[in-house]
């Protein structure tokens, strides 16, 4: 085993990017290769084909990098270059050594990009900051978890701690998770999904009963259309291509709506097919709609407005009256609002030409089953949550929910964050839960709703946090308003941050600090009751069985839930009614309590070991029953907000490179949009260019524009001229995190508004990358 990292320092300055041109298709040859060769050359060839040969395979472990369903019949290479590169990163056989906590301050690591932090290799001991000092130093896992429980148990209130969820925590570890923190007294815990899919569940939970997808994988292959709104499967979920790519081949359209074009949603090269390796591959957008940030809730609803037209001109043709008479509430209110929707207003709102909003409409009204997808392009608005509510309105018209090919598909892009809410890892879990987990265990849970994300960064600000307990992720860099989060994280007396590699979260901290290294997915977990399984949810609701495959890196290592348990028998000793030792020695008894208390959970245990998994009923899917206060599907008259972007301005979206999954960077290349060797970039029109009198190539800073008047500003960026939107810009996260402020959040969900920013650049100075060539299957090709 390697004790050198692979990376030990890198000029990650705007001035060294590379800038070539962006992709027309994603995967191919290139796909192949920047899979493989990263996981021969780190992990070597039989560790790299033993753990990718496995991975979404039914006995094996479920990729870490998304959340994308699986197909009933999987082949032997069901990955993607993300997944293979997560578990490259994650199976690195490179150690961080303990050495390297004495030759580091955590001032001097505070310099260091999350690129050169994730690339020093896997946490393998725990180890603690003290008081006063600024370098981590090993301690023993008994005095860790002493020293965790003595803070717990010394807390005026059980509120006076957070315990925040990342989405790779597998179900069982979830479970008695937040067993733990309700067993304490509190609700505080946060998750990711209150930085992503919040506004989908809020939305969808209003409108039909439930926010989770309402679609099976099965069903793209079915549909007769398919919207891909606010996302880019070739990049956060690639695995979704083979599936639009079956949709195609059975006959579908495929329209694309988003500010960027994207490769993936152009052209898919599948690599495991002939004229994937050698020929033209498979064109999915028939419509590519480069919609202006923000206009997505009006489009939708401007397509309703010609559904209603449509129904008037050919009554009893356009409308399911059948369905929307037995399910539906709140058409007749509906109309009449639409009816007055300015036709101007949606041209300004959406950027768009009457003619393309028609053609998409006519799209829709002429296809029986119709999908709409989306991800964190619509769910971090301001009106994300009215944004939802239109594309269930529009679905609700024709019928298009619990029917074969037609539904709503959120694509969560964390590998459990859906599972985890499912086992409650929630601020504000429903009392049915929480009646349920008191009949099961006993203890009497907190009633009142805990502290989302936001709620959590505001409440170390205000000084009422003293310790705080992660459970994966890395929130300081993925949360709005980076400064405030540093500033609240330097406020909380006790921060544990339970991890696999190093992130800028373990050096951002208060008084007393600690890293406590768990196994990764890939590894084979063994308890006193023998090898251990652990399971997941994916975005259609399906629940996997996941088993590492290899050795853990180090001895040292415990397990999420070994790590659990031995907390809460810190804080609450082993005579109390719930028997933390034996979830440790047994998963399955976790499970068996899981049973008990959530719905959808019967024969758990058997069900996940004879069948590897199981798809959780869902009303609107299974049997279109609504689980509302009137019953019925919800179609809701909502108020979108327009954004005004002054002259000289523009909206700025945060968004995922290539080469990254959340915060965690694999390197500094985007290659689908052509950059190598930085991510200080920000993607804007030519012609927006021309108009602000700033070069392609030129080093601008970048100063958001909120009411409050604080500038907010991310320093030298280079400029790249980028076929986006008119009035748009585009930049990475969390590079852009720092210019949102904490407070500005989607209306009901509270999820960071990240997109539809007010920006404007100031140039540093000229930077010129030299000619830019237009090669085949590029976009300045075309």
């Amino acid at each position: 085993m390697s004790a050198k990292a692979p990376i030990e320092d890198i000029n990650e300055n705007a001035t060294e990017m590379v800038v070539g041109d962006p992709k027309t298709w994603a995967a191919g040859v290139p796909g192949v290769t920047h899979s493989m060769g990263p996981a021969f050359l780190e992990m070597g060839i039989g560790r790299s084909l033993k753990l990718l040969t496995d991975m979404n395979q039914k006995d094996g472990f479920d990729c870490m990098s998304c959340a994308w369903a699986d197909p009933d019949h999987r082949k032997t290479f069901e990955f993607c270059e993300n997944g293979a590169k997560a578990v490259t990163w994650e199976a690195t056989p490179v150690a961080i050594p303990t050495t390297f906590w004495s030759a580091h301050s955590i001032s001097s690591l505070l310099e260091k990009s999350e690129y050169w932090l994730g690339m020093q290799g896997r946490l393998i001991e725990p180890v603690y900051k003290p008081k006063g000092k600024d370098h981590y130093e090993p301690i023993s896992w008994d005095d860790a978890f002493t020293l965790i429980g003595d803070r717990l148990k010394a807390l005026d209130s059980a509120n006076e701690a957070t315990f925040y969820t990342s989405g790779r925590t597998a179900n069982e570890t979830a479970f008695i998770y937040q067993l733990l923190a309700r067993s304490l007294g509190t609700n505080n815990l946060p998750d990711c999904s209150n930085m992503c899919h919040e506004s989908t569940g809020l939305a969808m939970g209003e409108a039909i009963g439930i926010g989770k997808n309402t679609v099976a994988y099965k069903d793209f292959a079915q549909a007769d259309l398919i919207i891909v709104m606010g996302q880019n499967p070739g990049t956060n979920h690639p695995r979704m291509l083979t599936a639009l790519e079956e949709a195609k081949e059975a006959g579908a359209d495929i329209v694309a709506v988003n500010p960027l074009l994207e490769a993936g949603l152009i052209r898919y090269k599948n690599p495991q097919k002939v004229k994937g390796i050698i020929g033209h591959g498979t064109g999915l957008a028939d419509q590519y709609v480069q919609i202006r940030a923000g206009g997505d809730g009006w489009l939708m609803k401007a397509i309703s407005k010609r559904v209603f037209d449509a129904e008037t001109a050919h009554p009893g043709t356009v409308l399911d009256h059948e369905f929307i008479e037995e399910n539906c509430a709140g058409l007749e209110e509906f109309k009449a609002h639409v009816a007055t929707l300015d036709h101007d207003s949606v041209l300004r709102a959406t950027g768009l030409t009457t003619a393309e909003i028609d053609e998409l409409a006519a799209r829709y009204m002429k296809a029986d089953k119709v999908i709409i997808t989306w991800a964190m392009g619509l769910t971090q608005h301001k009106d994300a949550v009215a944004i939802i509510k239109e594309i269930m309105n529009l679905l609700l018209l024709r019928g298009n929910i619990g029917k074969p090919g037609a539904g709503a598909s959120p694509i969560r892009g964390h590998s459990n964050v859906q599972g985890d809410r499912t086992m409650g890892i929630w601020e504000q879990m429903p009392p049915a839960f929480l009646d349920a987990l008191q009949q099961e265990f006993h203890f009497d849970p907190p009633r009142e709703n805990g502290f989302d994300t936001v709620q959590s960064v505001e409440a170390m600000l205000a000084g009422k946090t003293k310790v705080w307990i992660a459970m994966g992720g890395n929130l300081v860099s993925a949360v709005s308003d980076t400064a405030a989060a540093e500033a609240g994280f330097r406020s909380v007396g006790l921060n544990v941050q339970v991890s696999t590699k190093l992130n800028r979260n373990h050096l951002t901290v208060g008084d007393e600090a600690l890293i406590l290294p768990t196994m990764g997915r890939t590894e084979i977990d063994i308890q006193a009751g023998g090898p251990q399984m652990l399971s997941v949810e994916d975005s259609v609701c399906a629940i996997h069985a996941t088993r590492g495959k290899i050795k853990p890196i180090s001895d040292k290592l415990l397990s999420e839930v070994s790590i659990v348990t031995r907390i809460a028998r810190q804080v609450f000793g082993d005579d109390g009614p719930i028997n933390w030792a034996g979830f440790e020695e047994n998963y399955d008894t976790i499970r068996d309590h899981i049973e008990h208390v959530i719905k959808g959970f019967d024969n758990f245990n058997e069900r996940l070991h004879r069948d590897n998994g199981f798809i959780l009923p869902h009303g609107p899917r299974d049997s279109r029953t609504f689980n509302t206060p009137t019953g019925k599907a919800m179609i809701t008259v909502n108020e979108l907000e327009y954004i005004e972007c002054p002259a000289g301005r523009l909206l700025l979206q945060s968004m995922r490179a290539h080469d990254q999954f959340n915060t965690t960077i694999y390197s500094l290349d985007d290659r689908y949009r052509g950059i190598k060797k930085s991510r200080k970039v920000i993607f804007v029109h030519p012609d927006d260019l021309s108009m602000l009198g700033v070069e392609d190539g030129q080093i601008v800073d970048v100063h958001s524009e909120f009411t409050d008047n604080v500038d907010r500003v991310v320093r030298d960026f280079r400029v790249v001229a980028f076929p986006t939107s008119r009035g748009c810009a585009a930049t990475y996260f969390p590079e852009g995190n720092p210019l949102v402020p904490l407070g500005s959040t989607a209306d009901g969900s509270n999820t960071p508004a990240s997109k539809a920013v007010v920006v404007r650049l100031e140039p540093v100075e000229t930077y010129r990358a030299g000619s830019r060539r237009a090669p085949e299957g590029t976009l300045a090709g075309i």
